[in-house]
C-alpha cells in the first residue's frame, strides 16, 4: 500500500499565516527593479576610460572580492546559459519562482533520508543573493529565511522578466573563492569573455555554483554529469574533463590591473580620492582626458624604439602629450612595461636631471630681462667660474669650443659654456625662482645648485618639464595640467587670462630659435631627426653620465615630452640627444599632425624684426651670416662685433666673480699682500665700491681682503649700482699678519 504524505490542518494553517505575513511585509530589496540592481552592481575593478568612453585600464579597487563588469545575457554563451539552467533549475522557464514539484520531491527525500538535488530555484537563489537577511549562513538557512526566500522569489517573478532574473543571477552568483559573477569567472579561469565559453567550460562553471570550494576531482565529477545532461547523445570524456578541471581551478589569469595606461589610471584614481569622494566606495568608472588611439600609438612607438636601444643599456622610457590650450593630458606612458625591470615606476612623475632642456627657460628669462638679445655674442670658450665651493669649469658635450656665437646659435646648438655665462648674468637664485614659478619642483635653492643649474643639475619630472614648455608655447602663460575629464559647462564663459609668467616676446623668440633648423646645424647637422615638415620647436637634453635623455617640444596645438633611460639610474651607452628620446618625439608629433596642420605663431606686440650682421672673427670672416633677427623693442641694433664686448648689446653690466655668498679663509702661512681677491665684471664704464667706498675702475680689480663681512658693488658711469655681491673673510688673515711681523 503506498504511503501518503500530507500536512495536518494545523500545520497547513500555520504555513499559510507565515506566507501571508511575509507577503504583506516584503523586504526593502524586493521593491528594487532590475535596472536598480544593475545600476547598483559594483565591480571590484574600476574601469579607467578615455575621453570617448573607451576602456584604457582596469584597476583592482576592492581587495575583498573579484567581480568583473556586468554582463548582458546576450553576451553570455548559449552553452553556459543552458548548463546553468539544466544544473540549477530545469523548470526555470515553467515555474513562477518556486518549483513546487522539486520542493515536494525534496521534502519526500528528506523524510526518507534520500539525497536529492534540492528545491531552490534560480529565482530563489537570486533572492538570497540580493537580500542580506536571506543570505545563506554556514549552517544553512533558517525556517524563517526559507519562507522569506519563497515569498521574495514569487515577488521577483511578478516584477521581472525571466531573462532579467537569469542575467542578474549570472552576474551575482559566487563561483570559487573570491570570484563572483560570470565575467570574473570567465576571465580568471578561462582567460576569455563569457561569450566565448564552450560546453566543457560551461559545465565546469555550472559545477562550481553547486560546490564552489570543492576539491577539483569533485568539481570535475559534477561537471561531467552536467555535460552528459547537456549533450545526451554524446559520450563525455570524464577523464579528460578531470584533467582540464584540475588545471583551470588553479588558474589566475585575470590580472589585478590590465590595460595600456596603468600609471595614468593610478594617477586619476588618486585625483578622484583627493577630490573628496567616498574612498570606501570606489567608482565603477573614471573618465580621463586621454585619447585611446594616441595612447596606443605612443606606447607602441616607445616600446619599439627601446627594443632597438637594448644593446645600449636602455630599458625604460616615458612619454606625455599635453593639449596646449586646455592643459589636458592626451597621452601618459609611464614606463616601457614588460621591457623594464621597474615597470611600476612612473617615469612621467619621477624626478630626474633634465640636462640641457632647462636652457630654453634660462635664455627666455635672460631675453625678458634684456640681459641679452637673440643676436648677442656669447663667448664659447674655456671658462673658470669662481664659486663658494671652488672653480666651476663647464664643458660642451663634444669637449670642443666654438668661439664667439650668437645666443640663437648657443641655444639651438645646445652649447654649455654660453648657457653658464648666461646664468652668470641672471644668477642661479633668480633662475631657480622662475623655474619654481613655472611648476618645476626644485628641492633646493638656486645657490645650492650654483651655475650647474644651467645644465640641468636639479631634478624635475617629465610632466612638470613638459608643462613648462607648454607655458612657453602659450606665450608665457602658465596653467595647470589635468588628467580627469570634466563635464563641459552649460554656458561657456571665457576665463579671465592671468598675467603671463614669462614675457610673451621672450617666449616667442625662444620658440623661433628652437624651430630654426639652420641655427642647430653646428651640433645636429642639416638633416636632423628634430626637423619636421610642419612647424615645431624642440629641445633635447642629456644628463650627467648619460643617465637621462630627453626630447621636449611643441607644435601649434600640442606639447610632447619624452624621456628614456633606466629607472635604476644606471648610465646608458652611447645614446645622444638625437638617438635616444628624439626619434620617439618625432614619431608622436607626426602621428598628431598626420591630418592636422601646425603653423608658426604670430609675433606678439612689442617685437621688432631687424636685419643684423656680425663682425669678423679671428680668421677675418664674419662670425655668423647676416640675417633677420627678432628683438624686444628698444634692444635692436644692426651690428654685433667682438670689439664692442658684451656691453655693446642690450646686456647690463654684471659681476662675474666672486659669486654671492663667497667665504674666504686665508692661508696663515702666506703673507696677506699675496692673497688678493680678483674681481671680474662685464660692461663698460664701470667702477667698484667696497662697503660703500670707491675701490677701482674697470672690469677687473684686485682687493686685499680683511676679516669680516663685506659688500662689493659694481657702479655704472652714472653712479648707479648695477650689481652687488656679499662676501665673508674669515680671521686667518689676522694670524698671518702677525706672523709676517715676526
Amino acid at each position: 500500500m503506498p504511503l501518503a504524505f500530507s500536512f495536518s490542518s494545523t500545520a497547513r494553517h500555520t504555513l499559510a499565516v507565515v506566507l501571508l505575513t511575509a507577503a504583506a511585509a516584503p523586504s526593502a530589496w524586493a521593491l528594487a527593479s532590475f535596472e536598480e540592481v544593475k545600476r547598483d552592481f559594483r565591480s571590484s575593478e574600476t574601469a579607467v576610460l578615455d575621453r570617448q568612453g573607451e576602456l584604457l585600464q582596469r584597476v583592482r579597487t576592492d581587495p575583498t572580492v573579484r567581480r568583473g563588469q556586468w554582463t548582458a545575457l546576450a553576451d553570455v554563451s548559449p552553452a553556459l546559459r543552458a548548463a546553468m539552467v539544466l544544473s540549477e533549475d530545469k523548470r526555470f522557464y515553467e515555474h513562477s519562482g518556486v518549483d513546487w514539484r522539486a520542493a515536494s520531491a525534496a521534502a519526500w527525500g528528506n523524510l526518507w533520508n534520500t539525497r536529492t538535488r534540492g528545491a531552490s530555484t534560480i529565482t530563489m537563489q537570486l533572492a538570497g543573493l540580493l537580500d542580506d537577511d536571506l543570505r545563506r549562513a554556514a549552517g544553512g538557512r533558517s525556517f524563517t529565511q526559507k519562507i522569506g526566500q519563497t515569498v521574495a522569489a514569487t515577488q521577483l517573478e511578478r516584477r521581472w522578466r525571466k531573462d532579467q532574473i537569469l542575467e542578474a543571477y549570472l552576474n551575482t552568483v559566487p563561483f570559487r573563492g573570491e570570484i563572483v559573477g560570470i565575467d570574473a569567472l570567465s576571465r580568471t579561469l578561462f582567460s576569455k569573455a563569457p561569450s566565448g565559453l564552450d560546453a566543457r567550460e560551461a559545465a565546469v562553471a555550472a559545477a562550481l555554483v553547486r560546490a564552489p570550494n570543492a576539491r577539483p576531482a569533485l568539481v570535475a565529477q559534477r561537471a561531467c554529469e552536467v555535460l552528459r545532461v547537456m549533450e545526451p547523445g554524446a559520450k563525455a570524456d570524464c577523464e579528460a574533463l578531470d584533467m582540464f578541471t584540475s588545471a583551470v581551478v588553479q588558474r589566475r589569469a585575470f590580472e589585478p590591473n590590465e590595460g595600456i595606461s596603468p600609471h595614468a589610471a593610478r594617477r586619476v584614481l588618486r585625483e578622484w580620492r583627493d577630490a573628496g569622494n567616498d574612498k570606501s566606495t570606489p567608482p565603477a568608472s573614471v573618465r580621463t582626458t586621454l585619447r585611446a588611439p594616441l595612447q596606443r600609438y605612443a606606447l607602441d612607438s616607445l616600446q619599439r624604439h627601446l627594443r632597438e636601444l637594448r644593446g645600449r643599456h636602455v630599458e625604460d622610457g616615458a612619454l606625455v602629450v599635453l593639449d596646449n590650450a586646455s592643459g589636458e593630458v592626451l597621452a601618459w606612458v609611464g614606463s616601457s612595461g614588460p621591457l623594464s625591470q621597474a615597470a611600476e615606476v612612473d617615469g612621467v612623475t619621477a624626478l630626474r636631471q633634465p640636462g640641457s632642456t632647462l636652457k630654453p627657460l634660462l635664455y627666455a628669462q635672460a631675453l625678458a630681462e634684456k640681459r641679452i638679445t637673440a643676436a648677442s655674442l656669447i663667448e664659447d670658450s674655456s671658462a673658470q667660474i669662481s664659486t663658494a665651493s671652488g672653480l666651476y669649469i663647464p664643458q660642451n658635450y663634444d669637449r670642443r669650443f666654438k668661439g664667439p656665437v650668437s645666443a640663437r646659435t648657443a641655444l639651438a646648438a645646445s652649447l654649455n659654456v654660453p648657457a653658464v655665462r648666461t646664468l652668470v648674468m641672471v644668477s642661479p637664485e633668480a633662475f631657480a625662482r622662475e623655474l619654481r614659478a613655472a611648476g618645476l619642483p626644485l628641492r633646493e635653492s638656486g645657490d645650492y645648485y650654483g651655475y650647474s643649474l644651467a645644465l640641468g643639475s636639479a631634478e624635475v619630472s617629465l610632466l612638470s618639464l613638459a608643462n613648462a614648455y607648454r607655458m612657453v608655447a602659450n606665450g608665457g602663460r602658465f596653467g595647470a595640467t589635468t588628467l580627469t575629464a570634466r563635464p563641459a559647462p552649460a554656458t561657456k564663459v571665457k576665463p579671465a587670462e592671468a598675467a603671463p609668467l614669462l614675457d610673451p616676446r621672450a617666449a616667442f623668440i625662444v620658440g623661433d630659435i628652437l624651430s630654426d633648423p639652420n641655427a642647430r646645424t653646428r651640433t645636429f647637422g642639416l638633416d636632423s631627426i628634430l626637423s619636421t615638415r610642419f612647424w615645431t620647436a624642440v629641445k633635447t637634453g642629456t644628463s650627467k653620465d648619460m643617465r637621462d635623455n630627453w626630447a621636449v617640444g611643441w607644435s601649434q596645438r600640442y606639447t610632447v615630452g619624452v624621456w628614456v633611460g633606466n629607472a635604476s639610474g644606471a648610465s646608458m651607452w652611447d645614446v645622444s640627444g638625437t638617438s635616444g628620446a628624439a626619434p620617439v618625439w618625432a614619431e608622436v608629433m607626426r602621428f598628431l599632425h598626420a591630418r592636422e596642420p601646425s603653423r608658426a605663431p604670430a609675433p606678439p606686440a612689442g617685437l621688432v624684426e631687424a636685419r643684423v650682421s656680425f663682425g669678423p672673427g679671428a680668421d677675418g670672416s664674419p662670425l655668423e651670416a647676416a640675417r633677420s633677427e627678432w628683438f624686444l623693442q628698444g634692444t635692436e641694433q644692426p651690428l654685433f662685433a667682438l670689439d664692442t664686448g658684451m656691453a655693446s648689446d642690450a646686456a647690463s653690466a654684471r659681476i662675474t666673480a666672486p659669486s654671492d655668498g663667497t667665504i674666504l679663509a686665508l692661508d696663515p702661512d702666506i703673507p696677506p699682500q699675496r692673497q688678493r681677491v680678483r674681481f671680474e665684471s662685464e660692461g663698460r664704464g664701470v667702477q667698484w665700491r667696497i662697503d660703500g667706498k670707491f675701490h677701482a675702475r674697470g672690469n677687473s680689480a684686485q682687493w686685499l681682503p680683511w676679516p669680516g663681512r663685506h659688500l662689493i658693488e659694481l657702479v655704472d658711469a652714472s653712479g648707479k649700482v648695477v650689481d652687488q655681491r656679499r662676501v665673508e673673510v674669515r680671521g686667518a688673515g689676522v694670524v698671518a699678519a702677525k706672523g709676517a711681523r715676526r
